[in-house]
C-alpha cells in the first residue's frame, strides 16, 4: 500500500490518499474496455492526467464487469474535443465530453472545484474533485497504466464492509442535490451495501426536497430504475424510505391503498428485471409494459368492453390518456408509451396497429 502526499501552507507533508497496488485491489485489466484504456492513454500522451472513476472502479473491485466506463481528466472539455475527433461536448452548465466508438460512448469529465460547493461548474484539481463525489464507494480513481486505485475517502474499505457512506457532509449533501437520496437507495439495492442509520434518518427528514426537482431529472432517474435490471430492489428501497412517491406518485398511492395492487406491481417489477437481463437491447416501450400492465388491468372490465363492440381507437385513446397521467412526472418518448399501451391492449384482443419505426434506444447515463 502506498500513500499520496501533498503539502500544507507551511510546506509540511500531508497525507492525501491511499494507493492500492494491483496485488491489493485485484482488478483485472481484461475486464476494462480496451477503448476506455485507449482514451486514457491518449490523454496521457498529450500531457494530461486521466483515470477511470466512479461506479466502474467500484464494480471492478468487487469482480463485476462494468456496463459503463467513465473517465476524469484535468483536460478541459474543449481540449478533450480537439484530441478526439469522434467526440462531442454535451451539457449547458455542467459540460462533459462523449467520446464515441461506434455504439459505445465514454463520458469524459474534467476535475471540478469545490469553490461553489458540490454542484458548481468551476474546473479544479483531483484533490477537490473527490470531495464532490456523493458517496465513498463511487469516489475512487483507477490508473490503468500503473494499475493502481487511488482512494482519498476510504471507499475501498467501505465497499469491503458493505456500507454506503456519504463523502459530502450530511448537512449539505441533499440540500445541494436532492436526487442524491435516490442514488443512495439505488446504490444500496444494486451493490448490497447497507445505508447507515444516520443516512437513512437524513433521507427520511429530507425527502420533501425532491418536490421542486424538475420533471426532466425525475424522468431520467425513473428511466435509470426501469433500465437497471434491479427495479424490484430499488423501488422496494425507495418505498421504504418515502421517496418513490416523488418518482411515481400515482403508483405509490395505489400501492399504499391496496395490498393486492402492491403485490402485483412488485411482481411486475421482478418480471421487468428478468426481461431486462435477458433482453438487454430491448426498447423502452417493452419495459414500460411492465410498469403499466397492472394499472391498465384495473381500468375497466376488458371482456365486457370487447364484447360491447366499443371502437378500438376510442379504447386506445382513453387508455393512453389514463396511462399518461398515471406515470407523471415521468415523460417518456410518445412512441415508446404508445408501444407499451398497444402491447397491453393486444393482450385483451384490442388490436391497434403498431408503428414499424423503432426509435434508437437512448439510455440515460449511469451515476458515478
Amino acid at each position: 500500500m502506498l500513500i499520496r502526499y501533498s503539502t500544507d501552507s507551511r510546506g509540511r507533508p500531508v497525507k492525501k490518499a491511499v494507493i492500492y497496488t494491483k496485488e491489493e485491489h485485484n482488478i483485472s485489466l481484461g475486464r476494462i474496455d480496451g477503448d476506455a484504456i485507449y482514451v486514457i492513454h491518449r490523454l496521457r500522451e498529450t500531457g494530461f492526467d486521466a483515470y477511470l472513476v466512479g461506479g466502474a472502479v467500484r464494480d471492478l473491485i468487487v469482480g463485476r464487469t462494468p456496463k459503463d466506463f467513465d473517465i476524469v481528466t484535468d483536460a478541459t472539455p474543449s481540449r478533450v474535443k480537439r484530441i478526439f475527433h469522434n467526440s462531442r461536448i454535451i451539457g449547458r452548465r455542467f459540460r462533459l465530453v462523449h467520446v464515441m466508438f461506434g455504439q459505445k460512448i465514454f463520458e469524459v469529465s474534467t476535475f471540478r472545484s469545490i469553490c461553489e460547493g458540490s454542484v458548481g461548474n468551476v474546473f479544479g484539481t483531483m484533490d477537490e474533485d473527490v470531495q464532490r463525489r456523493d458517496f465513498s464507494l463511487n469516489a475512487l480513481y483507477y490508473d490503468p497504466v500503473r494499475e493502481q486505485v487511488i482512494d482519498y475517502v476510504g471507499g475501498v474499505k467501505d465497499i469491503r464492509k458493505g456500507v454506503v457512506r456519504p463523502v459530502i457532509p450530511l448537512d449539505r449533501i441533499f440540500i445541494e442535490d436532492p436526487v442524491r437520496m435516490i442514488r443512495a437507495v439505488k446504490y444500496s439495492a444494486t451493490t448490497g451495501c447497507v445505508l447507515p442509520w444516520k443516512l437513512r434518518r437524513k433521507i427520511a427528514r429530507s425527502a420533501n426536497l425532491l418536490s421542486p426537482v424538475s420533471p426532466s431529472r425525475l424522468t431520467e432517474e425513473t428511466l435509470k430504475v426501469i433500465n437497471s435490471g434491479h427495479a424490484y430492489g430499488i423501488v422496494s428501497g425507495l418505498m421504504n424510505n418515502g421517496l418513490y412517491t416523488y418518482l411515481q406518485p400515482a403508483a405509490t398511492n395505489l400501492m399504499l391503498e391496496d395490498r393486492k395492487y402492491f403485490r402485483s406491481y412488485m411482481e411486475s417489477l421482478a418480471s421487468l428485471d428478468a426481461f431486462v437481463q435477458s433482453h438487454p437491447d430491448s426498447r423502452l416501450g417493452e419495459r414500460l409494459y411492465f410498469m403499466l400492465k397492472d394499472f391498465v388491468a384495473d381500468l375497466t372490465d376488458w371482456d365486457k368492453e370487447v364484447k360491447g363492440g366499443v371502437n378500438n381507437a376510442d379504447l386506445y385513446k382513453m387508455t393512453w390518456a389514463r396511462c399518461r397521467n398515471f406515470i407523471l412526472p415521468m415523460n417518456p418518448q410518445r412512441t415508446e408509451l404508445d408501444f407499451a399501451i398497444k402491447k397491453i391492449l393486444d393482450g385483451y384482443g384490442i388490436h391497434i396497429k403498431q408503428s414499424k419505426k423503432r426509435p434508437r434506444m437512448v439510455l440515460p447515463p449511469e451515476d458515478d
